[in-house]
């Protein structure tokens, strides 16, 4: 069983949600917690590849996301009917994934003491 499930819910720009889930995600693991990630949602655009978030006036969260595996947060999921339903591809993401299907979602929950939704 996993300490944290962390859900990324919301788009990389337009709101801080992103960076404070990455936030909470690296000091739980500096910290020794076992942090598992998970984007559905519009926050499977955070995976996507080329962000230019400072066209927006944003700082990015991709050298973020190159930093969990340095952190030993490994267990990054996405949501595959939110993939399909954005258009994108698990081919066109700037990470590793395990796909997860809306079936396979309770049981993911159920794995983890504490859920975190962003």
């Amino acid at each position: 069983m996993s300490d944290i499930l962390i859900i990324f819910r919301k788009p990389p720009v337009g709101t801080s949600w992103a960076r404070e889930a990455l936030d909470l995600a690296l000091v739980g693991a500096a910290f020794g917690q076992k942090v598992s990630l998970l984007f559905m949602g519009d926050g499977v655009f955070q995976l996507a590849q080329n962000q230019q978030p400072d066209a927006v006036g944003q700082k990015g969260t991709q050298a973020m996301m190159q930093a969990l595996s340095m952190y030993d947060i490994d267990d990054i999921y996405v949501h595959n009917d939110s993939l399909d339903t954005r258009g994108m591809a698990a081919d066109q993401l700037n990470i590793d994934c395990q796909p997860i299907t809306s079936k396979s979602l309770p049981g993911l929950l159920q794995q983890h003491k504490q859920v975190f939704n962003f």
